[in-house]
């Protein structure tokens, strides 16, 4: 039996309250929300979030509302890496004023559905309610804003800016100084005609592909956060069941918020959603159950601009004058005294989007008197995420769950896998909001500039502005102008499974792949995949073999967790033991002397002998995965940081072939092992200088820290073949892969299986659902998944009375 408490506000019985709602939480704090409505709904949720998690929730407000410079100053960066990386404080203001303006936040609340709308302003009532309480004493803890000038009250279109900035995480968030910093030039005289950009020279192209090669696309690009998700039907397993697994931020406002919404007869969903936002992004009800990994389809497209002559603020378009539309932005400024200034910029916006500055980029890309460059963000115009995670939150059937996916086509960077009660299928999609462009207009729109960016940008249309001939196109059934229609979009259903860890959709089942898709939705039998997509395919293989050393041969719940979290290493199964034999050379094994390091390119000199013995007895005795207990790991992971900057030809015996993707590359060439033996020595010499014994356990080396307490990890990062992931931005030299600051890795993590007896789930938060150290839930969760001891979760009414931690919580207002 659970604990009972009230928490009240405002007078009168809950029938004249405006909102009234129920948060049962259960272990690990879990809230489940319950009420009657979609406003008391909101309610709810909004106060469990900012119960948790206030001062990072008001911490996004200030960054979407373009105010981090009055408060933080301008130079210092964002607190913690997200969506929109780390900017300076004043190149985000600008930005988010820019593209969060109130005319485009006020055309995406128009488009919202009314029950949205409704959670929306019950969940800012629910919020301002914790930001009351703090002030007035009646709440504790959040001492890092509590008494902060700007923890304050929201407003509805706190909560618009934030879901509209989601949009943008495949497209304009990945160049925020670029679009903030897009000052026009001063005009010049009038030239005789628009001038003409020469012919890149062959440097030129080269330095700019190198410029773009640097830039982190925080969201799509080679490394970064991704995820692992599979789907099994009937044939695989004897329930449909799935693995929902994404590899994501654990500090900052897109961290997951675990959490059940419910409105008897209406609505009934568990699972995660970003903090500040009032909906499940990836769960489950009692027909379906989703989740998400990133899309390698691109979302944006640049525009070259040829300006009318004379009018840097204009261009020209099939020969007519466009004007650009200015909009004056003013921020306050704190200054290192206290004082606050203002700072004004002058911004503009195209047809296509605004105007950027590639300048930092590359000098040839700057804005000139003859030529600017636009930035198109198809999600810019995509008002239908929410309301699509809306509907599947209560849908019926998976096909249902498929129809709305189609119908809808606004998922905005993300592929889907779903599975459904009764239904002996699992579905996988890449169906969203995604750029229109042709192959022929890729021919003959494409500029020098464009053609200089494709081998670092690949896909990513970089066209013509003057020419209509250049614009993106429309199908029949797209939901949006300059969209892909849902039918050429790949999807599959299959009875065996689907899966997807971040590669193309070509491989979503290897028996059956997916071609003749358009280009800009990613490649399709022409590249290597991540050697995390051969892993998990290669993982489920064995299992549906019988070949992987758990009972059976089917997927099941128990085996899929400790699949899951078993922490293979596919290039230590692959590499390890050729590696150890050119490396290793002698009993005990002799010293390597070092003159470089290949992955810094620091000299060492004088150079070092590297004394090597004690690594390759330790790895040798390793059993090539990264559980909390195994030896040598990070000397592994050092290593192969090195050995990967090797170029494929020169790496490997076997190379990749469309024919055998989840077996190629392969083969460690170990013909001339010098490369190979400064890459080992180097893994080896930085260990030794870090404090780290070589032979230190994996959970000594990777942990998180809460409260001054070392809670040891397990997993790696999965450029290194890790499928269990726990990347950290420190390297072992800094203190260890600690995953306290800007990490990635498994977040919020489900299996869900429709039993006959009803939905099961297995949970984990791995970061613990309270980013407030005074919290009870700051660091719960993370010492349960440090032990890998899965949550079931409860979702109905009885599971939910059942739990031993209730503690029910009446509130209203």
């Amino acid at each position: 039996m659970g604990l009972l408490a009230g928490c009240f506000g405002g007078g009168g019985g809950d029938d004249n309250a405006r909102y009234s709602a129920e948060i049962r939480r259960t272990t690990m704090g879990v809230p489940h929300i319950k009420a009657d409505d979609w406003g008391s709904l909101g309610y709810g949720f909004g106060l469990a979030q900012a119960q948790d998690n206030l001062c990072t929730i008001a911490e996004s407000f200030v960054t979407y509302r373009g105010e981090r410079a009055r408060w933080f100053g301008p130079d210092a960066l964002l607190s913690s890496s997200g969506t929109a990386g780390r900017p300076r404080n004043l190149d985000a203001d600008f930005f988010h004023r820019h593209v969060l303006s109130a005319e485009a936040v006020a055309a995406f609340r128009g488009a919202q559905p009314a029950d949205v709308a409704t959670l929306i302003e019950g969940f800012v009532a629910g919020y301002n309610r914790q930001v009351a309480d703090l002030k007035a004493g009646k709440a504790s803890g959040h001492a890092a804003c509590a008494s902060a000038g700007w923890l304050q009250p929201a407003t509805t279109d706190d909560v618009y800016r934030r879901l509209y900035a989601t949009n943008f995480a495949g497209g304009y968030s990945n160049f925020v100084p670029q679009i903030a910093n897009a000052l026009a030039p001063a005009a010049a005289a009038p030239a005789a005609a628009p001038a003409r950009v020469a012919a890149l020279s062959r440097q030129q192209r080269q330095a700019i592909a190198r410029a773009f090669a640097q830039l982190p696309l925080q969201v799509g690009g080679e490394e970064g956060v991704g995820s692992n998700m599979y789907g099994f039907g009937a044939d695989a397993s004897d329930v449909p069941l799935l693995l929902g697994n994404p590899h994501w931020y654990w500090r900052g406002p897109d961290r997951f918020y675990q959490a059940q919404l419910t409105i008897p007869g209406k609505l009934n969903v568990s699972g995660a959603s970003f903090l500040g936002v009032p909906l499940v992004l990836i769960g489950f009800n009692d027909n379906v159950a989703w989740s998400h990994t990133v899309s390698t389809a691109r979302r944006f497209g640049f525009f070259q601009l040829t300006l009318a002559s004379g009018e840097p603020t204009a261009y020209l378009k099939d020969g007519v004058r466009v004007p650009m539309t200015a909009r004056s932005i003013t921020v306050q400024s704190l200054g290192a005294d206290g004082t606050l200034s203002e700072v004004t910029r002058t911004l503009y916006t195209s047809e296509y989007g605004p105007l950027v500055n590639l300048a930092s980029l590359n000098p040839a890309l700057a804005w000139t008197g003859s030529t600017a460059f636009a930035i198109r963000d198809i999600n810019a115009g995509n008002y239908r995420t929410f309301r699509n995670w809306m509907r599947w939150s209560q849908a019926e059937s998976l096909e249902a769950f498929a129809q709305i996916q189609r119908e809808e086509a606004a998922i905005p960077w993300v592929n889907t896998v779903a599975v459904g009660r009764g239904d002996a299928r699992a579905w996988y999609a890449d169906i969203g909001a995604m750029p229109n462009v042709s192959p022929q207009q890729v021919a003959s729109c494409t500029t020098p500039f464009g053609q200089a960016v494709a081998s670092a940008l690949p896909r990513v249309p970089f066209f013509d502005g003057s020419r209509a001939a250049c614009d993106w196109q429309t199908d029949a059934d797209s939901r949006q102008p300059g969209a892909i229609g849902a039918s050429r979009m790949p999807s599959l259903l299959r009875r065996d499974y689907v899966a997807n860890m971040n590669d193309s959709y070509w491989l979503a089942n290897p028996t059956e792949p997916l071609t003749g898709y358009p280009d800009i939705i990613g490649p399709a039998g022409t590249q290597a995949q991540s050697l995390r997509t051969r892993l998990g395919h290669l993982m489920v293989q064995r299992r549906l073999a019988g070949t992987d050393g758990y009972a059976g041969n089917k997927a099941t719940p128990e085996v899929l967790q400790q699949m899951t979290l078993d922490s293979r290493v596919l290039t230590a199964e692959l590499f390890k033991d050729a590696a150890l034999a050119a490396v290793c050379s002698g009993s005990p094994a002799a010293p390597i002397t070092l003159s470089a390091d290949p992955l810094t390119g620091t000299a060492i000199s004088p150079a070092v002998n590297v004394d090597v013995a004690l690594a390759c007895s330790t790895l040798a005795a390793w059993n090539g995965r990264g559980t909390a207990d195994a030896r040598g790991t990070h000397v592994w992971d050092e290593f192969m940081n090195r050995a990967q900057r090797l170029p494929a030809a020169q790496l490997y015996t076997v190379p990749f072939s469309a024919a055998d993707p989840l077996n190629t590359p392969r083969g460690l060439n170990t013909t001339d092992p010098t490369a190979l033996r400064q890459a080992f020595a180097a893994a080896v010499y930085r260990v030794q200088q870090s404090g780290f014994a070589v032979d230190a356990p994996r959970s000594q080396v990777l942990f998180a820290t809460r409260n001054g307490e070392r809670i040891g990890l397990f997993g790696g990062c999965g450029a290194n073949g890790y499928f269990t992931i726990a990347c950290s931005e420190k390297r072992i030299e800094q203190g260890g892969y600690s995953m306290d600051e800007d990490p990635n890795g498994n977040s919020y993590m489900q299996i869900v299986a429709f039993q006959p007896g009803g939905v099961q789930a297995h949970t984990f938060l791995t970061f613990s659902l309270s980013d407030d150290p005074a919290s009870p839930h700051h660091a719960d969760y993370t010492r349960r998944y440090a032990a890998g001891q899965w949550l079931r979760v409860p979702f109905t009414e009885a599971e939910i009375a059942a739990d031993p931690a209730l503690v029910v919580t009446r509130v209203r207002e």
